[in-house]
């Protein structure tokens, strides 16, 4: 990476504001994020987020595409990859200080222990909650599956309980939970933490212990369902049918045969599908 672009990045990123964009955007990496949606969860005026863009572009940290009419902005993560690249090894003279906490190898003996996911969603009443019921039933023991949301005092969905219900998975330990709970000492260690909702992606939350892989798996909010009560009942059976895809995807991954990168790259996929 050229040294003229490394300052401009670390310029660029020296602003709050423009941080604040760049953490969000990451946040959805690989995926794209509309202007009206960052500006919204940053609560930061179009003009000034437009200038954000912009800055950020020019230092060549993100970059736009447009899809249909709407125009999405993401990461690039080749350019993040080199900028941090150079902090590290060259400007870092790679001390095992700076790299051994960065760059551990993921455990990939899954013989020892289950693996534990989070699934984060906003309400946590019906899409983390679907994927937590659905994990442990399809992992079969190889995973143990939590959930939770960002927003404290919410319930299980009843549309959401009767599609469990309805799929024969039991919902008798089912319960709400805010992600404060899994932030704890105590609170197992977690190997992937998933967003299964924007909303929840947009937050601002502390990195979790153990360098957990991440990933967003994004999906329509069936709560806002509107229309008669079988309408509304098709909105959760939906998104609990592609999250049944997606987990049957995940549990069928090659642990063990695959590097971490290819591993990112394989959860990102399923993000999109």
């Amino acid at each position: 990476m050229e040294s003229k672009l490394i300052t401009q990045a670390f310029a660029t990123l020296g602003h709050p504001g423009r941080l604040a964009v760049f953490r969000l955007l990451m946040r959805f990496a690989p995926q794209g994020v509309r202007p009206t949606e960052i500006a919204e969860a940053l609560q930061m005026k179009p003009n000034t987020l437009s200038h954000h863009l912009s800055e950020l572009e020019q230092a060549r940290l993100i970059s736009a595409q447009r899809q249909g009419r709407s125009l999405f902005y993401s990461i690039r993560l080749d350019q993040v990859s080199a900028l941090v690249g150079y902090l590290v090894i060259d400007a870092g003279r790679n001390r095992p200080e700076i790299t051994d906490p960065l760059f551990n190898p993921m455990e990939t003996d899954m013989a020892n222990r289950p693996w534990n996911i989070l699934f984060i969603c906003s309400g946590n009443s019906a899409r983390s909650i679907f994927a937590e019921a659905l994990l442990n039933d399809i992992g079969q023991g190889r995973f143990r599956a939590y959930s939770a949301g960002t927003k404290p005092g919410t319930q299980l969905n009843p549309f959401a309980i009767e599609v469990l219900a309805r799929a024969g998975l039991d919902v008798s330990t089912l319960r709400s939970k805010h992600v404060s709970e899994f932030e704890t000492a105590e609170a197992p260690k977690m190997d992937f933490v998933f967003t299964v909702c924007d909303q929840a992606a947009a937050e601002e939350c502390a990195p979790w212990p153990g360098q957990p892989m991440t990933a967003h798996w994004g999906l329509p909010d069936p709560v806002k369902a509107t229309g008669t009560d079988a309408e509304k009942a098709l909105a959760f059976a939906d998104v609990f049918a592609s999250l049944r895809r997606r987990i049957l995807a995940f549990t069928a991954l090659p642990f063990a045969e695959l590097e971490k990168i290819a591993l990112q790259q394989q959860l990102d996929t399923i993000g999109r599908q």
